[in-house]
């Protein structure tokens, strides 16, 4: 899929809003279940070759969202539904070991460079909020957050942290222009007892800390309980709320668990009651899943959820490969797509080993554009399998640049090209044949042959 940030730009009217009690609602479903086709959705159509009204009557199902706070200024709208195109989320962020602002704005770049739908900011070390600035006024693209990272940073010991940290916290992100945040209130005391003889226990690193922060204060999640502010300031700036799986299996032996599933119920209890105030939501999912087992894991997300947007990690569809998870995650993320989950959150060769560079960011992206854009084809969306139809007939016409220029990666395309052949050819792109078959053996100069034979003889 070519990259569409730079081709439909949105001038909407943006400003700030000040949470104080009861909020204006701005939300794009607010808008949607009143008959307000806005410019979002308008761009959203012309993206996805959709109907303005269709759209429109998505994002007030609540079945698409349109991840768009008012403050993120240079935001082009993109939607995320089940009747839209697959998309791909990549993580950055930096850590106490390791990564800063130029690093982070140079994953940014290699992120959007190629292709990544979104981009989720996870920084948890120094500078969160001059990162998180200078991401939100470099991206075009939606910018989402763990907002529970930069509250146990702000505090001595995360057991202190209370639902007014959390709040302030996410109200701060909200007013910076952070269109969406991942939010751990569907884990709540009684799952406890159900993730303690897991195999990995609890791999969400916001949900091991919420579980942690309950069973010490015996108390239930503080957001959770806290649930009516949140949503408010939601409405005043028109954040989408992730719901994040904090239960999420971390090995395919916990997969589809008493845990999972019971965490998924509460999501879609929490959907509903967001829905009611018209903000935005996506539910997240897992993980590890065994190939066999990814059609249920989505099917039973529609079921539990209403058929709220679904948004996976991967899934990695086994564990036995660290250093080439970004191809296990991708497996994984093809069927889950397939089958009719909205966004994949991308995996890079770096996952469980350390935190990614730029380079593993592209590897990530490009192994997740493989298997939405797969997905997609098998899904018939509207002009999807163009591009794949061009490159088929750049290859038998031997049009190298084209070919380069049609690819996901065209630096690496061209790169392997020059690198193939002998030197004396490395620029020659008029050859018709690679450096795998040669001239004697390329099959589509045979068959060249082959059809410049066969009309020769009908000429006669």
């Amino acid at each position: 899929m070519f990259t569409t940030y730079n081709r439909f730009p949105f001038v909407g009217k943006r400003f700030f809003i000040f949470h104080k009690g009861a909020s204006m609602n701005v939300t794009q479903m607010h808008r949607a279940r009143k008959g307000e086709i806005t410019e979002a959705m308008q761009t959203v159509a012309a993206s996805e070759q959709l109907e303005p009204e269709f759209v429109r009557s998505e994002v007030a199902r609540g079945r698409m969202v349109i991840t768009a706070n008012i403050n993120h200024k240079n935001l082009v709208p993109m939607g995320i539904g089940i009747n839209a195109r697959c998309k791909v989320n990549a993580n950055i962020g930096n850590s106490k070991l390791s990564s800063g602002c130029r690093e982070e704005l140079e994953k940014l770049h290699m992120a959007i460079r190629y292709g990544a739908d979104t981009v989720m900011d996870l920084s948890t070390g120094e500078d969160i909020n001059r990162i998180r600035t200078a991401i939100i006024e470099n991206s075009p693209v939606p910018i989402g957050t763990v907002p529970m990272y930069q509250a146990v940073e702000e505090v001595e010991d995360p057991l202190d942290l209370s639902a007014r940290k959390i709040l302030d916290v996410i109200e701060e992100q909200a007013r910076q222009g952070v269109d969406y945040m991942t939010v751990h209130c569907g884990i709540l005391r009684r799952h406890i007892p159900m993730a303690i003889g897991r195999t990995t226990g609890i791999v969400s690193r916001g949900g091991s800390l919420m579980a942690q922060w309950m069973q010490k204060h015996q108390k239930e999640n503080p957001i959770f309980d806290h649930y009516d502010e949140l949503l408010e300031i939601c409405k005043a700036y028109d954040v989408t709320l992730s719901l994040g799986d904090s239960l999420r299996p971390g090995c395919l032996a916990d997969a589809s668990d008493e845990a999972q599933l019971s965490e998924l119920e509460v999501l879609g209890q929490l959907c509903k009651r967001a829905w009611e105030q018209d903000v935005q939501v996506m539910i997240e999912g897992p993980g590890h899943v065994p190939i066999d087992q990814i059609e249920f894991n989505v099917r039973k997300q529609q079921e539990l959820c209403h058929e709220a947007p679904f948004y996976v990690l991967g899934p990695l569809v086994t564990d036995i490969a660290p250093g080439y998870d970004h191809i296990t995650g991708a497996i994984g993320g093809a069927l889950a797509a397939y089958y009719g989950v909205s966004m994949l959150c991308y995996v890079t060769p770096k996952e469980h080993l350390g935190l990614p560079n730029a380079e593993d960011v592209r590897n990530g992206i490009i192994a997740f554009k493989i298997a939405a854009h797969s997905a997609n084809i098998a899904r018939k969306f509207p002009g999807v399998r163009d591009r794949d139809d061009e490159m088929s007939r750049a290859r038998f016409a031997f049009d190298w640049q084209k070919q380069f220029a049609l690819s996901l990666d065209p630096e690496r395309a061209r790169q392997y090209r020059m690198e193939s052949m002998p030197e004396e050819l490395r620029n020659d792109c008029s050859t018709e044949h690679c450096s795998m078959c040669g001239p004697k053996f390329c099959s589509m100069n045979i068959s060249h042959q082959i059809m410049n034979a066969d009309a020769a003889n009908a000429a006669k």
